[in-house]
Order: structure tokens, then sequence, then C-alpha cells
């Protein structure tokens, strides 16, 4: 299989969810710790209304902190032109913009419903394209939702369809509360290749129920080059109820590991556990949902 690249999604979608806000330097240690353990695609911050998203406030001032550091590809999640406006401001190198395969979550998340989101999306991607920003779109919900319930594989279709009108860089998939199972993957997958074969694919799983991980490697076995990982496995969305828990990063590099999957980067698995331990205490958690640093990895270093 075709190397996978990591995408370390742990300072915003880790930290949004979580009760207490980091403030701006612990962030900024959390970005450089995973730089040092080999990542380098990082979801840095979201650009999001400070009410709304308070933890991720000071969007600004985080990447003043770490824009500067070569090793760093920068990403920033968007919902509207505002926070595009704000994304290119701030020296991010990507943007990621969303799209809710659900009206029910679309319209609590962003006002909109999703057919509203889709055209949305068609205007950022032309204006981040102006801009020399790359452009990832990601259809949240796409495996089911906390309002409508069930999403079917040909709604999620008829929305892929939608937003590669917009000429994506790259589209994203994301089982925001957790409730896909690999059969889902392989449909919405398959799918997508019946419709594009060449656009990139990127997959963003929570491990709400504990199918993550076997979603994340069917993902791979079916044609996804892109993985989302938070390390320690904190996160959610919150604005979805019970959507917690985001695939941990040292978890899944256990895993592609043992499944002889290798990543496009080196990166330290025990740096990183490290890194999920110590960004658990931070936040104040009992432990860090992720195993692999309290478990270690199999078999022990000789």
């Amino acid at each position: 299989m075709t190397a996978v690249e990591i995408v370390e999604v742990g300072p915003r979608d880790g930290l949004q969810n979580e009760k207490r806000v980091l403030p701006t330097e612990v962030k900024a240690e959390l970005v450089r710790r995973s730089l040092d353990a080999g990542l380098r695609r990082i979801e840095v911050t979201a650009f999001a209304r400070p009410d709304r998203v308070p933890q991720m406030a000071d969007a600004e001032a985080l990447l003043a902190e770490v824009a500067d550091d070569p090793r760093l590809t920068s990403i920033g999640l968007v919902l509207n032109r505002k926070g595009l406006d704000r994304a290119v401001a701030a020296g991010c190198d990507e943007i990621t913009a969303v799209v809710v395969a659900s009206d029910g979550l679309a319209l609590r998340n962003q006002g909109v419903d999703t057919a509203a989101q889709i055209e949305a999306w068609k205007a950022i991607a032309a204006d981040a394209r102006q801009a020399g920003v790359k452009a990832t779109v990601i259809i949240a919900a796409a495996f089911g939702c906390p309002f409508d319930g069930e999403v079917s594989t040909a709604r999620v279709l008829e929305v892929v369809r939608g937003v590669l009108d917009g000429g994506p860089d790259e589209l994203a998939i994301a089982d925001t509360i957790g409730v896909g199972v690999p059969r889902q993957v392989r449909e919405i997958v398959g799918g997508i290749r019946e419709i594009n074969s060449q656009v990139p694919l990127r997959a963003h799983f929570h491990n709400t129920r504990n199918n993550g991980y076997a979603n994340a490697l069917t993902a791979v076995e079916s044609g996804v080059t892109v993985l989302d990982a938070s390390t320690g496995g904190i996160g959610g969305c919150p604005f979805a109820p019970g959507a917690t828990g985001n695939i941990g990063t040292e978890d899944l590099l256990y895993l592609l590991d043992r499944s002889e999957v290798a990543t496009t980067t080196r990166i330290d698995p025990d740096l990183v556990a490290e890194t999920g331990l110590w960004i658990a205490d931070q936040l104040g958690l009992p432990q860090a949902p992720a195993q692999l640093g309290r478990a270690g990895w199999f078999p022990s270093p000789a």
C-alpha cells in the first residue's frame, strides 16, 4: 500500500472540545513537540467565533508563535469567508473548509443548510487559490448525524459531487460523532473513486464507539492516503452531543507499523506518546484516551 501521511489535529480538534482552555504558550508547545516527533502537517487552530469556540480564540496569536518554524505546514480550519481572510492574514499554509453532509448538523454548526455550505465552499476555494493557499474540503457527519440520524452513502456522494465542483486540492471525509464502521468506509471511498479517481483522499475518524482504528485501516486499504489523528486521543466536536474521542496519533502509528504500512515522514511514536501523556496532564484529564503511552510498544526495545 502507498505510504500514509498523518495530519496531526490535536491542537485544533483535540483541544476545542475540552473544558479547560489552555494558554497560547502551551498550545505552541504542543505544536513544537509534534514537530520534534516528526509530524509535519499540523492543524494548528480554527478561525471560528470566539464566543462559540473559546478554545480557539487565540488563533492569530498561536500562528504567530509557530508559523516561522520551517518544519511546519500549518492548517487552519475555516467555516466562512471571514475565517479564510483571518487564516490567510495569519499565514496559514493551508485551510480546511467544512461542509456538513446532514442538514441537521449543518444548521446547528453554521446556521445554513448543506446546499448553502457547498456554495460557500466554492467561493472559499476560489479565494484560497487566488491567495496561493492550498484548500481542503472536509465532509463532516459523513457516517451519521446526531440530529438527523443515518446519513446514506448516496447522500454523501451527492455532497461529494457538489464540493468537487470547487476543485479541492484534497477531499476529506469525517466521522464527526464516531458511528461509522468499515463497510461504510469501503462504500464511501469506493463511490468517491467512481466519481473522481484522482483527487487526494483524507479521512478523519473518531473512536467514540471503538471503531475508529478499524475504520482508519479500512480507509488505507481502500485507497485513502492521508489520515487525521490527535496526539493522546483527545478531542471531539463541540456541536455534536457525545462526539468525543479522536483516534490517537500514537495508537494509529502502532497500528500502521504492525500492518506494514509506511508513513510519509519518520515519526517517533515514543515521543508522540510522551506528548499525549503531557497534554492530558495539561488538560487535567485523569489519563490520555490513547493507549500506547500506558501499554508501550510491542515488541519492547531490546
